[in-house]
């Protein structure tokens, strides 16, 4: 595999993360490289638990090595990720996907959860709920998702705790299965991961979710995501994000803009 640079200036003179890395599952798709006067924001869109997205992870932080990594993550969870990345094995991590790979794949630096829920993203959905003046029930299905998503949270920082205290790893949700693993070659990888994103967007367009619960919870979440990272870019250098590929293109949109 031929070794290549990874630049770090201007758009024009740089390479993008697909150009710059000889892999199938690192593509334009998956991957954004956004210039800033202070360092490079470097989004990476991933499919949980997907093999090809964790080795896009490993891969691409080890490439850039950032000062942050942001992490589609509630800020509590973020401390029981970095128990799962110090655990397993030589090749990855036993336990919290292409999250604790990032972690891992990037031992300087520093992980930042830049997800819901948390104040800013309570202020600003209650906000929208009463603007929008939601009915009784859309609103009751919308604080039912953030409860929920909150008792996640919760759970992640809970077993954190637990694991640090015993000699158990406590493992709190469940891991997403796929007919595939990290021992196929990277072309299959790659090729199950796009038919899955493919199979997933045409189930998702053809439901009309404006203006329901999911939809204000979800745009709220990318609201204050585009916020946090916004905000690391006037505090860091270099940012690699890890990101569900569904959140990529509108948060490369506004990050660019």
């Amino acid at each position: 595999m031929p070794v290549v640079t990874y630049y770090h200036s201007s758009m024009d003179e740089s390479p993008s993360v697909p150009e710059s890395i000889d892999d199938p599952r690192i593509t334009p798709q998956f991957c954004r490289r956004l210039p800033g006067p202070d360092g490079d924001l470097v989004l990476v869109g991933v499919v949980h638990d997907h093999p090809a997205s964790v080795a896009r992870v490993e891969r691409v932080l080890e490439r850039v090595g950032p000062e942050t990594v942001a992490l589609e993550l509630p800020a509590v969870a973020v401390p029981l990720y970095r128990v799962y990345a110090r655990d397993g094995d030589a090749t990855s991590p036993r336990f919290g996907g292409e999250m604790s790979a990032a972690i891992r794949a990037a031992p300087e630096a520093d992980p930042v959860g830049i997800d819901a829920p948390n104040w800013s993203f309570l202020r600003r959905l209650v906000g929208r709920l009463v603007a929008d003046r939601v009915s009784p029930g859309t609103a009751r299905r919308v604080l039912a998702s953030v409860g929920g998503a909150t008792r996640e949270a919760l759970a992640c920082r809970v077993a954190a705790t637990l694991t640090h205290a015993t000699s158990m790893t406590v493992v709190p949700g469940t891991r997403t299965e796929y007919d595939c693993d990290r021992d196929d070659p990277p072309e299959r990888q790659a090729e199950h991961e796009r038919a899955h994103v493919a199979g997933v967007q045409a189930l998702l367009g053809s439901v009309d979710t404006e203006g329901t619960a999911l939809s204000y919870r979800d745009d709220t979440r990318e609201q204050c995501m585009i916020d946090r990272l916004e905000d690391l870019r006037d505090e860091s250098g270099d940012i690699v994000a890890v990101v569900g590929v569904d959140h990529l293109e509108r948060l490369a949109t506004a990050l660019s803009n």
